[in-house]
């Protein structure tokens, strides 16, 4: 007999709802986590358990990388190739490519980034451990802690991974030992102090058979911590880009018609109102936001990483490149810095040699000055040297043809991270986080032209603000064109007036590159002009 509505077990309201689904699912903590590591300390076999075990895989996967049985062999599931998608991955039972996978569990939702092991592809590795809110270190519980180990380690701590997880695996091989384990862990805590890592949490396991992975498992009951899951659906993020200084690097000007113009980019960090006051970078010119535009229509508040489009109150010259910052807590604009290095190339760092840097939404030249030292991957000290190698990672001191808009990469992973790419292969060659800004320092509201009558007077300010360290330009032309694409590249212009009756007074200033309106100086000394631009006399 058919069955009536009436029949169904619960109201209508108790059934599934797509919808009701859908927003649990988007209201859920996203976490992002990588896997590092050596060759064969069992990443992708952990990735591929850890989906198997938590029911986030299909039926149908399963049963493709499902061993077949024989006389001698149980079926059995190779969980690498759950993730190892590559047919080069597959022959050679390596990870070569970084692999993203999503899966969700009642708590919260994932993305992984499985990455290898081999030294050949370390640059592989940083990629996917460069948004990665924890790091899943594994070492193989009979081989130790080797320097593929310590490499992955070091490079998890530069980019500012501020959860990792040691995953000893193949527990299983050991019997389980937890002697072995002991002596591993401690190995563990002395490498994460050396490291300055915070929170180190390690976790014996077995990937192949499942023992802490996401069930408990019976044969390591001394072990009293959480398994690998637990640790990740509970494990305190405390990264709200949204509550840091709010930076806007400008990708598009969009300019539908003569009543329009928008400032479109990725919101790097912070958030924004109409209203706010902003600093448009380098110009050093401040405004206040209009509006807030998205696909969806006008917005009363947006936050990082949203994808906005704003107009100014005042009409700005902004270009792509540039950047919108929070007026008064702008990003140090400087044009040389010191920063942390992870040469991805083939071929050695050549210091004489010019390579483009991306930072942001804008493209400079640049060139090493200086290297520090390089990290010795077996006792993680710094060692002299003349050039970094493929897989080495050093501190170098860099210097740009033009400033850029900075935060230390501590501060904040987008303005204060940059590539180099080779000009004539186009190739990505290292990996940057900037540490510290160096001389030639230039704050953007400390950027002027000054024109002064006396050629003395001339020579003494410009001596003062070299040793001072902000760059500076002399000029007798009249150009005023040219005074301000100077000033918007973050330099201060000297205009050597002698006999000139353009200006008002014996020193004159402006500070606004848009209108290059000049004022005269009340008074006129050396001091005064450094109080000016924020400077004391050194």
């Amino acid at each position: 007999m058919p069955l009536s509505l009436s029949d169904l077990s619960g109201p209508a309201e108790d059934m599934f709802s797509m919808e009701d689904f859908l927003a649990a699912e988007q209201a859920k903590e996203l976490v992002r986590f990588s896997t590092a590591g050596s060759v064969d300390d069992g990443k992708s076999t952990l990735i591929g358990r850890l989906l198997y075990d938590s029911q986030n895989v299909y039926e149908d996967h399963v049963r493709a990388v499902t061993k077949a049985a024989t006389a001698n062999v149980a079926a059995a599931i190779d969980f690498a190739q759950l993730t190892d998608g590559l047919r080069a991955e597959r022959e050679q039972g390596i990870t070569i490519d970084v692999a993203y996978r999503y899966f969700s569990t009642t708590h919260r939702k994932f993305i992984i980034a499985d990455t290898p092991g081999h030294e050949q592809y370390t640059r592989n590795m940083a990629t996917g451990a460069s948004t990665a809110d924890v790091a899943i270190i594994l070492v193989d519980a009979r081989k130790g802690i080797l320097t593929q180990s310590r490499r992955h380690a070091y490079i998890a701590s530069l980019l500012g991974t501020r959860h990792i997880v040691a995953a000893v695996n193949k527990m299983d091989l050991v019997d389980y030992s937890h002697e072995v384990f002991a002596g591993l862990q401690r190995d563990l805590h002395q490498l994460a102090h050396k490291l300055h890592i915070a929170d180190l949490q390690v976790i014996p396991i077995s990937a192949l058979l499942g023992d802490n992975v996401v069930d408990r498992g019976e044969n390591m009951d001394w072990y009293e911590g959480p398994t690998l899951l637990e640790y990740l659906e509970t494990v305190p993020l405390g990264q709200d880009v949204t509550g840091r200084p709010f930076r806007l690097p400008i990708q598009r000007v969009i300019r539908p018609d003569q009543d329009y113009r928008g400032f479109a980019g990725q919101i790097a960090s912070g958030a924004v109102w109409p209203g706010d006051r902003v600093v448009a970078l380098p110009s050093g010119k401040t405004s206040r936001v209009k509006s807030i535009t998205t696909f969806d229509g006008d917005l009363a508040r947006a936050v990082a990483p949203m994808s906005i489009a704003v107009t100014l109150e005042d009409e700005l010259d902004i270009s792509r490149g540039e950047m919108l910052a929070a007026a008064h807590q702008p990003p140090v604009v400087a044009a040389n810095f010191s920063a942390a290095l992870v040469w991805m190339d083939a071929q050695p760092l050549d210091a004489g040699k010019s390579y483009l840097l991306k930072h942001t939404s804008q493209t400079v030249k640049a060139r090493i000055t200086a290297i520090r030292h390089r990290v010795n991957m077996q006792t993680l000290d710094a060692e002299p040297a003349a050039t970094l190698e493929l897989n080495s990672i050093g501190v170098v001191n860099v210097e740009t043809t033009r400033p850029l808009f900075l935060d230390p990469y501590a501060a904040n992973r987008l303005t204060g991270s940059f590539i180099l790419i080779d000009p004539v292969s186009h190739a990505t060659v290292a990996a940057g986080m900037v540490r510290e800004v160096l001389g030639g320092v230039q704050d953007a509201a400390t950027v002027a032209a000054i024109a002064i009558r006396n050629p003395e007077r001339l020579r003494t300010l410009e001596t003062a603000l070299i040793e001072a360290g902000v760059q500076v330009v002399t000029t007798r032309t009249a150009n005023r064109d040219l005074w301000q694409k100077l000033l918007q590249i973050g330099v201060v212009v000297l205009i050597e007036a002698e006999g000139q009756a353009d200006f008002p007074a014996e020193i004159s200033i402006a500070h606004d590159p848009a209108a290059l309106v000049f004022e005269p100086l009340q008074e006129p000394t050396i001091d005064m002009v450094l109080r000016a631009l924020n400077r004391s006399n050194p």
